[in-house]
């Protein structure tokens, strides 16, 4: 029997140009936001002038890097940002998994569905507004937190301009914002889990418990393993907006982090060449955390994403 003759690279085109034209808008941004941009780094090795631009811009070497290691703000801002990313893995990542744990026990479909869809909501609510409800519930006068801590007999706490409870309030709010959409990935792992596992071990007198720590936990660890790897890699890649809106120069102690220095200290006073060396030296950063995490996940567990 002839073997059947391999399609032509424009002959898949053809068959798949449905699926190809789904794909170009992901395709475009990635190109236009991500890859073209990428040229733009050049300049953390330039002393850059916006008139000249990169063409005819001075070549520096690793000054702008020197300056920031240098600098006496560099190790409160890498500390800041580090502690708050290690912060928001330790508390937001087993936030999701716990969730959607809770939701697979969940019988009531409408239920079920009700939960999942408040959930959800808040990850639409932009940053701004979530700065506001948190500065709202927070507020020393009027603020619902502050209401109950008098009401039990105790003083108000001004927790927008004390250093020690930004952190707390930051992870707070950004667990309350994001939990319901991490739990997507993880109920579709469920969704994977074989039905008849959980009969066999309801047969063998295991309990809920014993279900979920022997058959639920095991059966979503791959997607558990890859979502770590690439929040580990997220852990200096905190968020500018939130933090930015909820910061006061009261708390920089804790609250100032690489992004927000870069805004402050960088693009305001237009220079561009010290904002991409601090830039691209975080990048680096976290690219060796997610090297590093993939490599000791697929040492111990097995499983990698690549």
């Amino acid at each position: 029997m002839q073997a059947p003759k391999e399609m032509s690279f424009m002959g898949r085109v053809k068959r798949d140009r449905y699926l190809l034209i789904l794909l170009l808008p992901c395709a475009l941004y990635y190109l236009i936001f991500k890859y073209v941009p990428i040229f733009g780094i050049s300049i953390a090795f330039m002393d850059y002038n916006l008139f000249k631009g990169i063409t005819e811009s001075d070549w520096v070497g690793f000054k702008y890097f020197n300056m920031f290691f240098n600098t006496p703000d560099f190790w409160p801002v890498l500390r800041n940002t580090f502690l708050l990313g290690l912060y928001k893995l330790i508390f937001g990542f087993p936030a999701p998994i716990i969730l959607a744990l809770l939701i697979n026990e969940v019988s009531k479909s409408f239920l079920k569905r009700f939960v999942q869809t408040v959930s959800y909501l808040p990850h639409f609510i932009s940053n701004v507004v979530v700065a506001g409800i948190a500065v709202m519930f927070l507020s020393p006068t009027g603020g619902l937190i502050n209401q109950m801590i008098s009401a039990v007999g105790l003083d108000k706490i001004n927790f927008l301009v004390e250093s020690s409870w930004f952190r707390t309030i930051y992870i707070s709010s950004d667990i309350w914002q994001h939990i319901g959409w991490g739990t997507i990935i993880f109920l579709a792992a469920l969704t994977a889990i074989d039905p008849q596992l959980y009969e066999a071990a309801r047969m063998d007198g295991a309990n809920r418990w014993k279900q979920t720590l022997n058959i639920t936990l095991p059966g979503i660890a791959p997607a558990i393993v890859i979502i770590l790897i690439l929040d580990i890699g997220k852990i200096l890649e905190i968020g500018f907006e939130k933090v930015y809106l909820l910061a006061t120069p009261a708390t920089y102690e804790t609250a100032d982090i690489i992004s927000t220095y870069v805004y402050r200290v960088g693009l305001t006073q237009g220079n561009y060449s010290y904002a991409t060396a601090i830039d691209l030296f975080t990048g680096i950063i976290s690219f060796i955390f997610i090297i590093g995490a993939n490599y000791i996940s697929r040492r111990v567990s097995g499983s990698s994403i690549w």
